[in-house]
């Protein structure tokens, strides 16, 4: 069984240094700084591991996630011994000083951090983000292997096995996020204990929704009330829905699709409905009788032709790709995440999410400096670039300004 923070199984040696330029250039350190400062986490007096540094250092963390503490801290801080300012020669932290440190700072900071700075990316000129004039987003959720501590376990809860096993080996987070499809940009994010289901965790991400998007989802996370709070936002909705729900026909279009209304579960006498367009479809080459039936608000077929919804739902699966980005590559294969708190766990999460928005804004300025479809540039390779990439480190300088020096925290 690996240590927390490590991969279950063995993979090939990361890069011995660390992309500071791709961190601080989206996240630079001014604006750390704000929200540090907006989250009450400014230090009053001098720590070897000031609020930014270890900032600083979740976000590296996330970058090299098999790597333990320490040799994080040496990759985040080699080089800064040559800095003049230094009251004293730099030592690297001890995992327990990183522990504190982290705990010290909380997950606050790097969700506002998140909502600061993580928003759609693409522009009209974006190959394979729009619609027509609707920008492409999709919702879904994915879990996370976290360690098998007694705080985890009873905060965040363990899947069934399926081997009749009574619990698994590791607990699980839930999180749920927001993409731009288009360029895998994850714009909205949240978090919560494996027993609440993903669509109870969607509608805080919903005001991060509006006009000229088209929202996807698939039928797993479908509900009257969501669709009515999403479409409240002036975002348009395209979602799969079970076959077993009652569709009646309202209007029949000549695109093949139809006027239908949608009602709560429990509303038998259909007394407040929703009015929606319903397309169904089967795939080519597909055997069975396993039917695509989609729902939309976009209820004009001259607006939105029934055979290009079909076609264009499947960009949904952009989503699945991201998080598989985030995952198995930025994560690495079967990755259990290091924390052993929930705090923790939340402020890992966004680290991660911070890191992978950082790749894919670097992505997208270099697909349209070279007039590419951003899925054309490999994630992996954009990754291991990062990883190689070294620049000047004296901005992580971690003495502060406060005055009062007292003997640095170990």
């Amino acid at each position: 069984m690996p240590r927390p923070g490590q991969v279950k199984s063995s993979g090939g040696r990361l890069s011995d240094r660390i992309a500071l330029g791709v961190l601080t250039r989206v996240f630079p350190p001014e604006l750390v700084d704000e929200v540090i400062a907006g989250c009450g986490r400014v230090e009053q007096r001098s720590r070897l591991l000031p609020a930014r540094v270890v900032v600083y250092f979740v976000l590296a963390m996330c970058l090299f996630s098999g790597q333990g503490y320490e040799e994080v801290a040496r990759l985040l801080t080699q080089g800064l011994e040559g800095v003049r300012r230094w009251e004293k020669p730099w030592q690297v932290p001890t995992t327990a000083a990183i522990g504190r440190a982290r705990r010290r700072l909380g997950p606050e900071p790097l969700k506002v951090l998140f909502d600061r700075v993580c928003h759609p990316v693409a522009t009209r000129e974006t190959a394979g983000a729009w619609y027509r004039q609707w920008r492409l987003i999709a919702v879904d959720g994915t879990t996370f292997d976290v360690p098998d501590t007694e705080a985890n376990g009873e905060f965040f809860g363990r899947p069934g096995s399926a081997r009749g096993q009574q619990r698994s080996a590791y607990p699980q987070v839930r999180v749920v996020a927001l993409v731009e499809c288009g360029t895998h940009a994850v714009f909205a994010a949240a978090s919560g204990p494996l027993s609440v289901h993903e669509r109870h965790l969607i509608p805080p991400l919903l005001d991060r929704l509006g006009p000229q998007m088209l929202l996807m989802a698939d039928r797993g996370i479908t509900g009257f009330d969501l669709w009515q709070a999403a479409s409240a936002t002036g975002a348009d909705l395209l979602w799969r829905v079970r076959k077993n729900i009652v569709l009646p026909v309202v209007e029949s279009f000549g695109d093949g699709s139809y006027l239908s209304e949608i009602a709560a579960a429990g509303d038998h006498g259909r007394r407040d409905t929703c009015p929606v367009r319903v397309i169904e479809y089967r795939l080519d080459g597909r055997e069975g009788d396993d039917i695509y039936r989609l729902v939309t608000t976009l209820c004009d077929p001259g607006q939105a032709p029934a055979v290009e919804l079909a076609a264009l739902y499947h960009q949904r699966w952009e989503i699945e790709n991201t998080l598989d980005e985030i995952k198995t590559h930025q994560g690495g294969r079967q990755l259990v995440l290091r924390s052993q708190y929930p705090d923790g766990i939340e402020q890992e999460v966004y680290g991660f999410l911070l890191v992978h928005h950082a790749l894919r804004d670097v992505m997208h300025q270099a697909a349209c400096e070279a007039g590419l479809d951003p899925d054309r540039i490999s994630f992996t390779r954009t990754l291991n670039a990062a990883r190689r990439h070294v620049t000047g480190q004296a901005a992580l300088s971690p003495l502060t300004t406060h005055p009062g020096p007292e003997p640095h925290d170990q």
